[in-house]
């Protein structure tokens, strides 16, 4: 099972990667990405919804989001079409296209961390843009902390 989650990792990272090969002396398009969305912890589960928005000029034709915990997730774990596993305490989810002033397709997940705690610490950002070059990275960052309380989170 986790062979095949290190393939789709290097599929997405393929993609990107040739993707990034723009002709030498076209500048590359601008977009600004950004992520909203919440996230609830219940006993050692992490419950995670995100809308990807891209604020334009440019559309995008995929871009990919880190989701990174402060814990280690279980080793096992079930993951939605489009996202995989990157590391000990990282997944990676494809946003799909973006149009430019327009929010994408709601990416909903669910992780188990290895070990019960009252606590995590959720960090979300941009890996790859679609090629764009986003000048506001500060809205592509965000981190919230997630208590295990059943509460939901907002960012």
């Amino acid at each position: 099972m986790r062979v095949v989650r290190v393939v789709r990792v290097g599929v997405v990272a393929g993609a990107a990667l040739a993707a990034m090969g723009a002709a030498p002396g076209v500048p590359a398009p601008e977009a600004d990405l950004a992520y909203h969305g919440s996230a609830v912890m219940t006993e050692g589960r992490v419950d995670v919804r995100l809308t990807p928005r891209n604020h334009g000029p440019s559309a995008v034709p995929d871009a990919t989001v880190r989701l990174r915990w402060s814990k280690p997730l279980a080793d096992r774990q079930t993951l939605p079409e489009g996202c995989a596993r990157s590391g000990e305490r990282v997944v990676v989810c494809r946003t799909g296209a973006l149009a430019a002033d327009e929010a994408g397709e709601r990416i909903e997940l669910g992780v188990r961390l290895r070990d019960t705690s009252s606590e995590v610490l959720l960090e979300l950002d941009t890996v790859w843009g679609g090629g764009a070059v986003d000048g506001n990275r500060a809205n592509d960052q965000q981190r919230v902390l997630v208590l295990d309380t059943g509460d939901t989170y907002y960012f």
